[in-house]
């Protein structure tokens, strides 16, 4: 993991004093709210409907045991005993006071943490695949080249102040498992025909009321020209984006309103400006930030299989969470653990302090002292041997964190919606809950196999329902809530926006929704094996339009 060095800690400690004066200014009246709004948002502390939220940055995704028990501490201590882990991989405190977030911000630094560029209209906190460095499918690990990335963009003068809010995503695997296609910048590790890796850079993609799939900018950038590149986009948006408007601001907007073509014309032209100079990455720069993300010790163990049917007629969840939460690691004899947040009945996304702080014992004894936020709000200790990992499930049962539904129904993706958000229109949680309470059994959850169910409380889309299997979007409607559904987003390399069906549902009828939509997926797949967003790909809407709204509307 990467490690502070001078300049990060000192700019840390300046920030933390710098908004601690800020904040005695606002709690003594010699700040208005409207004064201290863009100070608080500098430093990730927003003001939501009951109290402020702040939200800690999580870079690449990353944690040591160490980070994850101050975060444990600060939930126990300063807010109400709990965190909410995001879709940027970062986390929310709902709760803390005003007077204490200098406290905490503090405490956060003595462990290489902050809650820098969660916020505002800079570029945020950048993401990257939950099993970089693990994974069997991964070209390079894309982490010492997001901290490159972090360090380049933190505080960049000419960035500081763009005209929305900007989000990088990379994965170094060929299989995208960090929605690459659907952020302001998306980079995806990629070999040229001399087998040296690059990355393929992809431009304009987004969420929000105007969901856009990214298109490809250049189809390989080498490492050492990475930062060029990515700052000749930066200056074209920084120099034509719209500031007279806010919802057409984001660069998915200039790209689709001047065309690719033309933004490459002029990216291209900043590219040969800026291309050998100071921004080229020496190697030895590289290979330095690289140390920090070196393979752990792994022993050199045999090849395990790991038999599921077996263990499952031995125990049944523990095969299920084999199954469902451990995936295969490029080290033979080790696997990655995905901990599931999103048990029946619970808000997803959130742990407690107590659990937090047995994540944490887990990873340092079993994990080399590493684990990971996936932006699909869970946890992951990235590098379990095989033979530990019933001792892994047996802690996670008596925390109960052992629930085996990672890619499964229940396993959703949700915002805090209108329980928290002063933006919502919808409470987006309690659909979470009563979807999750429907489909709880694990027989079900099997049977129906991987769905992707993503629910968001208002158009921001901070639940990305748009590429959702199945999304769910809350909208206010004559001082009501109603529920609109889309069927066949897909965040993957098979990038999709999800249709909307027809007219929303009331709260209490979208289990209803649900329950006929995956009884018609059921009814007409081929086989057990095909999944369901394969099956609605090959059928279409109109099945599962007819089973929501009948005849009459399937024809309309």
């Amino acid at each position: 993991m990467y490690r502070y060095d001078e300049f990060d800690a000192a700019f840390v400690r300046e920030r933390t004093a710098q908004f601690s004066d800020q904040v005695v200014r606002r709690l003594s009246g010699e700040l208005s709210e409207d004064q201290f709004r863009p100070l608080r948002l500098m430093n990730g502390l927003y003001l939501q409907l009951h109290a402020y939220m702040l939200r800690v940055a999580v870079p690449y995704g990353t944690l040591s045991a160490n980070q994850m028990r101050k975060l444990a501490h600060i939930a126990r201590t300063y807010d109400r005993g709990y965190g909410h882990f995001t879709t940027r991989q970062n986390i929310q405190f709902n709760w803390p006071r005003l007077k204490d977030v200098p406290v905490i911000l503090s405490e956060l630094a003595s462990v290489e943490m902050h809650a820098i560029q969660t916020s505002g209209n800079c570029i945020r906190n950048i993401t990257t695949d939950q099993f970089a460095g693990a994974a069997a499918d991964e070209i390079i690990d894309p982490r010492p080249v997001a901290e490159i990335l972090r360090q380049w963009s933190s505080l960049h003068p000419e960035f500081t102040y763009l005209p929305r809010k900007f989000k990088i995503a990379m994965t170094g695997s060929p299989n995208d498992r960090a929605a690459i296609r659907f952020h302001d910048i998306g980079l995806q590790a990629v070999a040229n025909p001399d087998g040296q890796v690059g990355w393929e850079v992809w431009v304009g993609g987004g969420l929000g009321r105007t969901p856009m799939i990214g298109k490809m900018i250049n189809g390989y950038v080498p490492h050492e020209h990475l930062l060029s590149y990515l700052e000749s986009i930066m200056r074209v948006y920084n120099r034509y984006g719209r500031r007279d408007n806010k919802y057409k601001a984001r660069i998915k907007i200039l790209v689709h309103e001047e065309g690719l073509e033309s933004i490459k014309g002029q990216v291209e032209a900043e590219f040969a400006e800026l291309r050998g100079g100071q921004l080229t990455l020496p190697q030895e720069e590289l290979d330095r930030i690289s140390a920090y993300f070196a393979p752990p010790p792994f022993e050199d163990l045999p090849v395990t299989p790991i038999d599921v049917a077996r263990e499952r007629i031995l125990d049944a969840a523990y095969g299920d969470w084999l199954e469902n939460n451990v995936s295969s690691h490029r080290q033979p004899g080790y696997a990655s653990v995905t901990i599931s947040l999103k048990p029946v009945g619970k808000p997803p996304g959130d742990a407690s302090d107590a659990q937090m702080d047995v994540v944490a014992d887990l990873a340092e004894r079993y994990s080399f002292d590493e684990l990971r936020v996936t932006h699909e709000q869970n946890l992951v200790l990235p590098h379990v041997r095989i033979s530990d990992l019933r001792a892994v499930f047996d802690t996670l049962v008596e925390a109960e964190l052992a629930t085996g539904n990672a890619g499964l129904i229940t396993d959703m993706i949700c915002c805090p919606g209108l329980d928290f958000c002063a933006l919502a229109n919808a409470r987006s949680i309690p659909i979470a809950q009563s979807i999750s309470e429907r489909f709880a059994k694990i027989e079900r959850q099997q049977e129906i196999g991987e769905l992707k169910i993503k629910i968001s409380g208002c158009i921001n889309a901070c639940g990305h329902h748009h590429v959702g299997h199945i999304g769910i979007l809350g909208v206010e409607k004559k001082g009501g809530e109603l529920y609109q559904i889309t069927l066949g987003g897909d965040a993957t390399e098979q990038a999709a926006v999800g249709k909307i069906l027809g007219r929303g549902f009331e709260a209490e009828a979208v289990p209803d929704a649900i329950e006929r939509i995956v009884e018609t997926y059921l009814a007409n797949r081929t086989s057990a094996d095909e999944p369901f967003i394969v099956a609605l790909r090959r059928l279409g809407d109109a099945p599962f339009k007819e089973a929501l709204y009948g005849p009459s509307e399937r024809a309309a």
